[in-house]
């Protein structure tokens, strides 16, 4: 864990590149990683698609999920903003702030410095207002949202899953 009178870490914040996406895939291919996320890794595939996909976020509003880099230069995870991806359920049409770390990164600061700059670069884009879904027994992401001051706002059941998210919202 962090001592908490460290001054946060380095981080970097890049558009994904199409090497990300193994990167993410190694990272990722954990279980407690995957706990929130499905439960299980995802194929190889499913990163290409996404980090396809942030790179068009990025060309075209200027934001996405980018990819977190530590101080010595790897990647680490991914950190950022999207438009809320899911249209049966949650925050339809509005911006989601993210992340996933590999397992070997938890507990450094790494996730809170990187959303702090994600906010910093969200509000130059022109965003007025994110949002944070997150399943409640995700206590290490709510500790994230808490520190970035957001607030609680409603709570959603997927129609999929039938799991329940709450979302957290921040004006910038």
């Amino acid at each position: 864990m962090k001592d908490r009178t460290e001054p946060p870490p380095v981080v970097h914040l890049r558009v994904p590149t199409e090497e990300d996406a193994l990167a993410w895939h190694r990272l990722f291919d954990h279980p407690e990683v995957m706990e929130f996320h499905g439960g299980a890794s995802a194929e190889h595939s499913v990163y290409e698609e996404l980090t396809a996909r942030q790179r068009r976020h990025d060309a075209e509003r200027g934001f996405c999920f980018w990819t977190l880099v530590d101080e010595r230069g790897d990647a680490i995870g991914f950190t950022g903003a999207q438009p809320w991806p899911h249209e049966e359920f949650g925050p339809v049409g509005e911006i989601e702030i993210g992340w996933r770390l590999g397992r070997e990164y938890w507990g450094r600061g790494y996730v809170t410095a990187a959303a702090r700059t994600t906010l910093k670069r969200v509000r130059t884009a022109g965003v007025g207002r994110v949002v944070a879904m997150v399943r409640p027994e995700n206590t290490r992401s709510v500790a994230v949202i808490r520190r970035l001051g957001m607030a609680r706002a409603e709570t959603y059941t997927s129609k999929v899953s039938g799991v329940e998210a709450h979302c957290y919202r921040l004006a910038l």
